[in-house]
């Protein structure tokens, strides 16, 4: 132990650390990495959107409150562990979520507040773009927002001179470099990965179609530059040393890797990037990213094109929501149990909770939920109205309870899912899972087993998710051979000695979630229902959100 403690300092002295910092939805988490990819420290920030005007978004303010709280934390256990202030490293990396909007003008302002992924805002613009190009659009894309607020006729479009991702904006505050990964790049406007760039043909398009306006702007010239995997993709200047550490140790100049999306830091925490891996991520939203062989034989609004940081193609299923409705419900029981005197550990409710969903009714006994916090485009759903429904007749007990909310968790995912299997005959050989739905061992990944109908298995690294998935790619960035491949890297360097426990197909979970799914379609008339009957308004909405965003009984997974 002395000797590896004694090996972790000579990285930190030497600089053989890499860096990782993602912005996921719910917390934002820095991971340093020694010479050998293990994480020796890290740090974290816990934070929620807002429902602001009826937008999802994060304010400035917060993203780089929680920037630096996390890497001051990672910072603060660096110091305890190893007795060492931590002044370098060796490369640095960012990713964040996915998709969005971030438009800048000139003087470098942000327009418009940050329009998040969850935002169900776009459908018009999804609706013509993906026509138009006869490439699927999806509302969350960046270009899909640009292009509603063009069909709004919103007056800041005029001033646009710079459009970018989460990622893409700490890394241009950072180094001074308007660049962006080709896998967050994927989530802006659709590849051409034969040339690993943004389609120039749907470019050209696209300024075609917009002509009449007279912006004075082209799309190329608004959009991040493209950068590979193992890419040099700028250094951290004076001045970002000092926004990312206040306390002004940090020294400027450390090469970062090209930012991006926690899609592709998820293919890469998991070891999922060669064709015919996959890997699904599962916590506030849910999403599933498959390499193909080749092309999809038609296009799906259910399903994107997106890229692996290398620039390989990926079929992407994303729904927006998974596992919120679950939190609110253990939540639930979490109060209960106070109420009756009795404090439990949140870990180990989950536990016992998720646990007891395997007692269900394989088909969860004629329950139905709908775990719709957000709006649903693979379903057609403009808004949230989280749901439960039983009939007189259901076996409605704690088991089939707990075990519907984790089928329909992932009720949307299984219907993008069926499209890749069913209808393309896409061929998985192995599928990865990360995320807080998988932290009760067993649980979740059986489930989703039966979703993807093939094994699942959770590697031990799963914990660290995208910030450790950055960190390897910032690493490979420095560290990489001459022509030596992301994938030869990782297999070879990285995953040797991580095990992974696999659960395979339970054929009758399987029969139990195709009538499960069946319900779950036949019910979307009333999840319709509920969102034009129920209106609630945007104030009390605003104000449940401020609750639960100060509440000390929230929980997550």
């Amino acid at each position: 132990m002395a000797n590896k403690v004694n090996q972790i300092k000579v990285d930190i002295a030497n600089s053989q650390t890499a860096l990782g910092i993602e912005f996921g939805s719910t917390r934002i988490k820095a991971v340093l990495i020694d010479s050998i990819h293990s994480p020796i420290a890290s740090g974290s920030y816990a934070w929620e959107n807002i429902l602001q005007e009826g937008i999802w978004t994060y304010s400035l303010d917060d993203i780089w409150k929680g920037l630096q709280k996390s890497y001051q934390e990672m910072v603060t256990e660096v110091k305890g562990k190893y007795g060492i202030t931590l002044q370098n490293v060796g490369s640095i990396g960012f990713s964040g979520m996915m998709h969005g909007y971030m438009a800048f003008n000139k003087d470098g302002k942000l327009l418009v507040p940050f329009r998040t992924w969850r935002n169900s805002i776009t459908e018009q613009a999804e609706k013509k773009l993906t026509k138009f190009f006869n490439y699927n659009i999806p509302q969350r894309w960046s270009i899909a927002h640009l292009y509603q607020a063009i069909l709004n006729e919103e007056e800041h479009v005029e001033d646009i001179d710079y459009l970018t991702t989460l990622a893409g904006y700490i890394h241009w505050k950072l180094t001074g470099k308007k660049v962006l990964g080709i896998g967050d790049a994927s989530g802006m406007f659709p590849i051409d990965v034969e040339i690993k760039n943004y389609d120039i043909r749907m470019i050209h398009s696209f300024n075609d179609l917009i002509s009449g306006k007279n912006y004075p702007w082209k799309l190329e010239g608004i959009l991040p530059q493209v950068m590979l995997a193992g890419d040099e993709a700028g250094h951290l200047s004076e001045e970002g040393a000092k926004l990312l550490d206040v306390s002004g140790n940090l020294q400027f100049g450390i090469p970062l890797c090209p930012p991006e999306g926690d899609a592709g830091t998820g293919m890469v925490a998991t070891n999922s990037v060669s064709e015919r891996t996959g890997n699904v991520s599962a916590g506030t939203s849910v999403f599933a990213m498959i390499v193909l062989e080749k092309e999809l034989k038609c296009v799906h609004p259910e399903i994107d094109l997106v890229t692996t940081p290398s620039g390989s193609l990926v079929a992407m299923v994303h729904a927006n929501n998974c596992s919120s409705d679950i939190n609110a419900w253990v939540k639930l029981f979490s109060e209960f149990s106070e109420v009756l005197g009795y404090e439990v550990n949140t870990d180990k409710l989950f536990e016992i909770l998720f646990n007891q969903a395997l007692e269900g009714d394989r088909d969860c006994g004629g329950l139905l939920s709908y775990g719709y916090y957000s709006g649903e485009n693979i379903t057609g759903m403009r808004e949230g109205r989280p749901l439960f429904v039983r009939s007189p007749e259901s076996n409605f007990n704690l088991a089939n309870f707990m075990r519907v909310h984790l089928f329909s968790a992932l009720g949307v995912l299984k219907i993008g899912m069926d499209i890749l299997l069913n209808e393309e005959e896409i061929q998985i050989d192995k599928i990865l899972g990360h995320g807080g739905l998988f932290k009760t061992e067993g649980v979740g990944q059986k489930v989703m087993a039966s979703v993807m109908n093939a094994p699942v298995s959770v590697m031990e690294t799963a914990g660290e998710g995208g910030a450790w998935g950055i960190a390897l790619l910032a690493s490979f960035m420095t560290k990489k051979e001459e022509n030596e491949s992301l994938e030869e890297y990782l297999n070879k360097k990285v995953y040797i000695d991580y095990a992974g426990v696999k659960v395979d197909v339970d054929e009758k979970d399987v029969e139990g979630f195709e009538v499960f799914i069946k319900r779950y379609k036949q019910g979307l008339t009333i999840q319709q229902a509920a969102i034009d009957s129920l209106n609630i308004k945007r104030e009390r909405a605003e104000q449940l959100n401020e609750e639960l965003h100060h509440s000390k009984h929230e929980l997550k997974i």
